[in-house]
């Protein structure tokens, strides 16, 4: 099991992944809304604000009026992050799990 340390680290590295991407999305993916991590395994919570295909804000703790809610087990939110894990296998699988409209699905789709 990671640790609360290492999924911060994985989503600072995420937040960094989708800034390097930012640009070339730009126009592309109009999204922006408040996300909310859950590490199901630790019982911990991360949120921060999804804008212009970048991750921002993020901060400890749950917002429990984000818009888009990732639930995920930590080794597993690593793993995805590091590229171990296919994102599109994981989330058939069930091992994540995405609460969001439709539309913000299908955005998400891009940047992911």
């Amino acid at each position: 099991m990671a640790t609360k340390e290492e999924c911060r680290t994985a989503l600072d590295d995420l937040s960094t992944k989708l800034a390097e991407n930012a640009d070339s999305l730009r126009g592309k993916v109009d999204l922006d809304r408040r996300l909310a991590c859950d590490i199901t395994d630790l019982d911990i919570s991360f949120h921060g604000q999804l804008t212009g295909g970048r991750l921002t804000g993020l901060e400890d703790g749950d917002d429990p009026d984000a818009k888009i809610r990732l639930i995920v087990a930590s080794d597993d939110l690593v793993a995805l992050v590091a590229g171990e894990l296919d994102f599109g296998k994981a989330f058939a699988s069930g091992r994540v799990k995405i609460k969001a409209n439709l539309f913000d699905l299908l955005k998400l789709k891009a940047l992911l």
